[in-house]
């Protein structure tokens, strides 16, 4: 356990902590966080985490601002379902891109897990950018997805990490929780 991590893991609990509140400060702590996972994965070589941190701040600034003002008018977005159409579409996009990846990261690199990797990152993504959508089915994705990034982090030795995804765990119970009850009071005033 290194310092790096300790930091790593708090920025992590105190962003997903924000976005379970739909505060719009989890963006710029998710930033910070990410950027000290890039390095961490990079020293693991979990080389599609690596990469899948890039992705994140990205994607970070992207929800940012969408939160901001991707409503009506500009206004800011309110928690809505997946389309239907869009859940199909990130399943095969997610599935292809996970064997791509894999097929990729076992052929030309020393990566530890690269078919678990690449399919924890390729979930990840879709997960992330659902969250940047507000998409209330972004949490179930999630706690999915933490149940096997715990198993691998433990494979890994990464005692802090392991635990940061355990509470990632359950904040991503919590925020399908909170984030249905705000689509049910949208609804209702709708």
């Amino acid at each position: 356990m290194s310092l790096l991590e300790s930091v790593a893991v708090a920025f992590g609990i105190v962003s997903v902590w924000l976005s379970v509140k739909e505060n719009i400060w989890s963006w710029p702590t998710a930033i910070v966080n990410v950027l000290l996972y890039f390095v961490i994965f990079r020293q693991q070589r979990l080389y599609a985490d690596m990469s899948l941190q890039l992705f994140y701040a990205a994607i970070s600034v992207y929800g940012w601002y969408h939160w901001l003002f991707g409503g009506a008018s500009h206004s800011r977005l309110k928690v809505s379902r997946t389309p239907r159409r869009q859940r199909w579409i990130l399943l095969v996009l997610a599935v292809c891109f996970a064997l791509v990846l894999g097929t990729l990261l076992r052929r030309y690199t020393n990566a530890a897990l690269p078919y678990v990797d690449s399919t924890l990152t390729s979930g990840s993504l879709a997960a992330q950018w659902m969250m940047s959508r507000k998409y209330v089915e972004n949490w179930a994705v999630w706690v999915t997805l933490d149940v096997a990034y715990v198993a691998l982090f433990i494979n890994r030795g990464l005692l802090l990490t392991t635990f940061l995804y355990a509470v990632f765990l359950v904040l991503a119970a919590r925020g399908h929780v909170e984030w249905s009850r705000s689509l049910r009071r949208e609804m209702e005033t709708a």
